[in-house]
């Protein structure tokens, strides 16, 4: 599984979102209607998280139109675990992006999954003084208590809610707060199913814990069956119109192949005379790749031979 994946399929669709919880210093004025907040990259988003996704940085470039402000670009980096975060490489890459888009006004923002968030600023020195100063902002879910979060209105952190601290006896209790956040405040239904995916990789429900949460959550649970159900009869819907679509691309191929050995019969039989079994039954068994090359000999052959002829 690819967390990084996850998370970045998670901040492009809900960018506002993210920028409140993950950098709440720096988002003040963005809830602003004129502001627009657009990815760097133009990454196509997948419907279905299981898919395969592109290892990236997540950049949001935050803009003003009244120009009232200078632009000021949001660096997201999810890091599963804290103890393999590289300020280096983050240090990195700040600069070649401040360069590449020619842009001074920057926030570095790194997501952890496991472990603590501990950032301390980075410097290097000699002895006179300090000529190179960075620091970074950190989320730390495993700092954050699921229960204080139990009725944000931050889609991210209610989705969330299985990634913070809780004891296991609240397990279903935790899942249960994570779906009804996603039901309560997202109200379209292909992004509800899409990101009841991200809950229940990262819930890691058990059987039992399943059969209690239907027990004790049935309402939330009855339209967490609909989505299965929905899922089970698109994916039925897909197949059935894959189905439609390689019949009619393979009865193209098959009127294709009919055509051209009705069309090379009658030129033959119209040159050669009446054709034996053997003839027809193998213009019959003939790919089009056969029926063209045979068709193209056919212009200058002297004889049935000549038609047939492998050519080296």
């Amino acid at each position: 599984m690819s967390h990084d994946q996850n998370f970045k399929n998670l901040i492009l669709d809900y960018p506002q979102q993210a920028i409140e919880l993950f950098a709440p210093e720096e988002a003040e004025g963005l809830r602003d209607p004129a502001v627009r907040i657009l990815p760097v990259r133009e990454e196509q988003l997948k419907e279905r998280l299981g898919e395969r996704f592109r290892e990236l940085d997540t950049p949001l470039l935050v803009e003003w139109p009244d120009q009232r402000r200078e632009a000021l670009l949001f660096l997201f980096e999810e890091d599963t675990q804290a103890r393999r975060f590289s300020v280096h490489r983050l240090i990195h890459y700040c600069v070649d992006i401040s360069e590449l888009l020619n842009i001074q006004r920057l926030v570095p923002v790194v997501i952890f999954l496991q472990g603590k968030a501990r950032p301390q600023p980075f410097t290097l020195s000699g002895d006179a003084g300090e000529y190179l100063w960075f620091r970074y902002l950190a989320y730390a879910f495993r700092g954050q208590r699921a229960e204080d979060h139990y009725t944000s209105d931050n889609l991210i952190a209610r989705l969330n809610l299985p990634n913070m601290r809780y004891s296991p006896s609240q397990r279903v209790e935790v899942y249960a707060h994570a779906v009804r956040g996603l039901l309560s405040l997202e109200p379209d239904r292909d992004r509800q199913l899409k990101y009841l995916d991200f809950i229940d990789i990262y819930a890691h429900l058990s059987e039992d814990e399943r059969m209690t949460y239907q027990q004790h959550y049935a309402n939330d649970a009855t339209t967490v069956s609909g989505f299965a159900q929905r899922f089970l009869k698109q994916g039925i819907e897909q197949g059935i119109e894959q189905g439609i679509e390689q019949g009619i691309e393979q009865g193209i191929d098959r009127g294709r192949i009919e055509g051209e050995s009705a069309l090379l019969t009658r030129q033959l039989h119209k040159r050669f005379g009446t054709l034996d079994e053997a003839t027809q039954a193998r213009l019959r068994g003939a790919s089009i790749e056969q029926l063209e090359r045979w068709g193209e000999q056919f212009v200058e052959a002297q004889t049935l031979d000549d038609v047939f002829r492998e050519t080296p």
